[in-house]
C-alpha cells in the first residue's frame, strides 16, 4: 500500500466530517450564509500567503530538481492565481481592500500557518510535504463531491469549480505522486511523522472551515 493510499484510509472519518460540515453543504446549496462565506474568504487569502510561504520552504528543500520545480511554481499559484479568485469574490460579496487589510487571522487561522510555516522550517522534506497534502487533497476531493450537488445559480460556483477543475486536480494528482515516490526512500519513524503531520492538517482543514461557518475570532478577546 503506498503513502497516500495509507494516509487516507487512515483519516477518511475526518474527510467525511469534512464534507459534511454545514458550511460545505450549505456552500454546494448556495445557502451559506454570505457572512461565513466572506469570513472565510478573508481568513483564506491571509491563510494562501503562509501557505505559499510553506511551499517555497518544500521547494528549497525537495530531493530532485523536478520537485523544486513543482512547489516552486506551487508557491506562485497559491499567491497569485488563488488570490486572483479571492480578488473577484471580494469584489462580488462587497469586501473592500481596507477590511482585508484590516482584519486580523482568526485563532484557527493563525493556527494553521503557524503549524504550516513551524514544520516548513524545522521538519524534513517528507515531512513538510504530508503538512502540506491535506490542503492540496482535502480541497480536491470536496469540491468533486459536491459539484454534482450544486444548485443551480449558485452564488458560490466559482469557488465549486475551482476546486473540481481538471488543473487543481491534475496538481494534486502530481503532487500526491510526489509524495508516494518520496515515501518510498523514508524509514519507518519517517513515516510515522508523515502520518502525524498529515492528521494534523487534515483537523486544522476542518477547523478552519469550522471557524468560519462560526465566524469565530479569538473567543473571549473578540468582546
Amino acid at each position: 500500500m503506498s503513502f497516500s493510499q495509507d494516509v487516507w484510509k487512515r483519516n477518511f472519518d475526518l474527510y467525511q466530517k469534512t464534507l459534511n460540515h454545514p458550511f460545505n453543504q450549505e456552500l454546494a446549496q448556495g445557502t451559506l450564509d454570505q457572512q461565513a462565506f466572506s469570513h472565510y474568504v478573508i481568513q483564506d487569502a491571509h491563510y494562501l500567503l503562509a501557505y505559499g510561504r510553506a511551499l517555497a520552504v518544500c521547494a528549497a528543500k525537495a530531493f530532485e530538481a523536478d520537485d523544486v520545480i513543482q512547489f516552486a511554481e506551487g508557491a506562485k499559484v497559491a499567491i497569485v492565481v488563488e488570490r486572483s479568485l479571492h480578488d473577484g469574490f471580494m469584489q462580488d460579496f462587497g469586501i473592500s481592500k481596507a477590511e482585508f487589510e484590516n482584519t486580523p487571522l482568526t485563532l484557527a487561522c493563525h493556527h494553521y500557518t503557524s503549524f504550516l510555516t513551524a514544520t516548513a522550517w524545522s521538519e524534513s522534506y517528507p515531512v513538510i510535504l504530508a503538512a502540506l497534502l491535506p490542503c492540496f487533497w482535502i480541497y480536491a476531493e470536496v469540491g468533486n463531491d459536491i459539484v454534482s450537488n450544486s444548485a443551480e445559480n449558485n452564488p458560490y460556483q466559482a469557488w465549486v469549480d475551482t476546486y473540481s477543475g481538471e488543473e487543481f486536480h491534475t496538481a494534486v494528482k502530481n503532487v500526491i505522486a510526489t509524495i508516494d515516490r518520496v515515501a518510498e526512500r523514508c524509514d519507518a519513524d519517517t513515516i510515522e511523522k508523515m502520518h502525524q503531520a498529515y492528521r494534523r492538517g487534515a483537523e486544522l482543514e476542518w477547523l478552519f472551515w469550522d471557524s468560519a461557518y462560526k465566524k469565530n475570532g479569538w473567543s473571549g478577546l473578540d468582546a
